[in-house]
């Protein structure tokens, strides 16, 4: 096996584990949403972990197609994401929950480009091709998720 394969092997496998933290906070922010917004954030939330739900699944079974194992436990999950749970132990304002979804967004697009130009050194095309699509899609939600918070969807940066 190729350095490459097993570095997009890597790439997809730490997105596994992204996702599996990911949809955690997606549902605890759903279910603890309060405020003005708690209609519009509520329905959100639940649009963002469905997302990361079909996109989760999407990622691993293109890492078995390419002969790699995903992770597939919680331990698994917390070992190897690059983005944190945090338990719910006193309130969150809104505006801090879309924050946070921004910079976990932000984390895995960047993590995403990389694994777009390793893909494309080891010409792995499908690949590439789904993370590029996924990445416009992660795109998209930061730019709507800063349009809620007020901010232009580079700000932060």
């Amino acid at each position: 096996m190729q350095k490459t394969t097993i570095d997009v092997h890597g790439i997809l496998n730490k997105q596994v584990a992204n996702h599996g933290v990911l949809y955690t906070k997606m549902h605890q922010h759903h279910w603890f949403v309060q405020g003005p917004a708690f209609y519009t954030l509520h329905e959100k939330f639940e649009e963002i972990f469905q997302m990361v739900d079909e996109n989760n699944d999407l990622i691993a079974e293109r890492l078995i197609a390419i002969g790699g194992a995903p992770y597939s436990t919680l331990r698994e999950y917390l070992e190897h994401a690059s983005i944190e749970e945090k338990p719910y132990t006193k309130k969150i304002a809104a505006e801090e929950m879309v924050a946070t979804v921004v910079a976990d967004f932000r984390t895995m697009r960047d993590e995403i480009a990389e694994g777009i130009e390793l893909t494309g050194e080891a010409g792995d095309d499908v690949t590439q091709d789904m993370l590029i699509a996924y990445k416009t899609e992660i795109d998209k939600n930061i730019w709507m998720l800063q349009a809620f918070l007020g901010q232009d969807p580079l700000e932060g940066e």
